[in-house]
């Protein structure tokens, strides 16, 4: 019998675990430390527990984490680490240092059912959802996981569409029983995705940024496919139903394409389609991929576009560019691994 994993579980699924193995209810505290605090790879050293414990634990459980089987190193510092989810399928986790943060962009789902035209991921089609399992994976077992200081879920999926999971994730790292970390150290990215994206804003505290790409309902449609399910205006007509002027901070995405989203006539659409809602901007260069005409605005044109933005009001920053070398695009190695 294939034995689960208790990385994952949240404290009350760990109770349930603790009762079925005849152990004291506060064993699942005990549990949990080991996993999210300790970070053991074998219930054996959880040696708190009384060894009939352990023994009884183990013959059903493993701890369930495991290392990458790829990296690639940019000369940036930027490294891009692949995990095995399947014989023919992986998934990427990004560790992105920059001065005194040092953020890992994660992986939600196998794929990606969105098809952004710009996205690699996108390209993949969609495999299925990746388990709080194999999401906390990836953030515990990169080599640098104990500098971590930010997260952001920006990697390859869209993360409201697993949101049972997400959310699973969330609370084991931002819960006393788990990691601890701030809401205000965690963000997650999404295209809009209306089904879950109230649901998310009223149960977590983590920030939000909203991948926007271009001010204009039609032109948005042409390279995200979701605005036709999804228009970008109810989008907005939810966001203003909540208070963003707290810590929580609402942020856009939006990839600069040279001669498609870049005039200053849609830096003043996208001031006018914002109406005032407190948020940033973050401004990206498109990092090419293969089969995609896209190409990346230069950045002159890129900084004029900011600084319309902050003279209409708007904070806007440009992201730096990272990993060029090594293809840091969400999808591109894991694309590698599928095509062997």
């Amino acid at each position: 019998m294939d034995k689960q994993h208790l990385v994952g579980k949240t404290l009350e699924e760990l109770q349930a675990i603790a009762a079925e193995c005849g152990m004291p209810r506060f064993a699942a505290q005990q549990i949990a430390q080991w996993l999210y605090r300790h970070r053991v790879n074998d219930i054996e050293d959880m040696t708190n527990i009384s060894k009939k414990h352990r023994e009884l634990l183990a013959e059903r459980y493993d701890v369930g984490y495991y290392t990458p089987s790829h990296s690639m190193q940019s000369v940036d510092g930027t490294a891009k680490y692949l995990y095995d989810v399947g014989a023919t399928s992986g998934v990427e986790a990004v560790y992105i240092p920059d001065k005194q943060r040092a953020t890992l962009c994660v992986s939600s789902q196998v794929g990606c059912k969105m098809n952004c035209y710009f996205c690699m991921t996108g390209k993949q089609g969609f495999t299925r959802n990746l388990t709080s399992h194999e999401i906390i994976n990836q953030i515990v077992s990169v080599p640098q996981s104990e500098t971590l200081t930010n997260l952001v879920f920006m990697g390859m999926g869209e993360p409201l569409d697993n949101l049972d999971e997400l959310l699973k994730v969330l609370r084991i790292l931002t819960e006393d029983w788990g990691m601890a970390w701030s809401p205000r150290r965690i963000t997650v990215s999404t295209i809009g995705y209306l089904p879950a994206l109230q649901r998310f804003i009223e149960e977590c505290d983590c920030h939000l940024a909203i991948s926007l790409h271009a001010p204009y309902p039609e032109q948005r449609r042409s390279i995200m496919p979701v605005e036709k399910a999804f228009p970008i205006r109810d989008i907005f007509t939810l966001l203003r139903n909540y208070d963003w002027s707290h810590q929580r901070r609402l942020s856009f995405e939006y990839i600069v394409f040279h001669d498609y989203n870049d005039s200053m006539q849609h830096a003043d659409a996208l001031v006018k389609l914002l109406g005032g809602i407190p948020c940033l901007i973050n401004l990206i260069r498109f990092h090419a991929i293969p089969g995609v005409d896209l190409e990346t605005s230069d950045m002159a044109r890129i900084e004029a576009f900011r600084d319309r933005l902050n003279a209409r009001g708007v904070t806007a920053t440009i992201r730096a560019s990272r990993g060029e070398d090594i293809f840091a695009a969400c999808g591109m190695l894991s694309t590698a691994k599928k095509d062997a």
